[in-house]
């Protein structure tokens, strides 16, 4: 099991490089978007929706900025479940 997404994010600092545009762990494909999701910490499970992030195709890792999970206080907490916004799907569908 992979350890939570705040230490799996602390092992190498984000980089502004073509090389931000890949997976960390398997170089696969990013999918830029943004992601209706749950975080679950010891207590309890939060939902929040439309955030931005990038998933790994190949492996399905979900990159969350840093910044972005301190201001919503889940440093200690791990994401359960990530899709692709509705709002994404529709406004791609017009």
């Amino acid at each position: 099991m992979l350890p939570p997404m705040a230490e799996r994010t602390r092992r190498r600092p984000p980089s502004t490089d073509a090389a931000a545009e890949s997976c960390r762990f398997c170089s696969g494909a990013l999918l830029s978007s943004v992601f209706d999701t749950a975080f679950r910490d010891r207590e309890d499970e939060r939902l929040f929706f439309a955030i931005p992030g990038a998933l790994c195709v190949p492996c399905r890792q979900l990159y969350v900025d840093q910044h972005l999970i301190g201001i919503l206080g889940l440093g200690e907490a791990r994401c359960t479940f990530a899709i692709e916004s509705d709002r994404v799907l529709r406004a791609g569908a017009a």
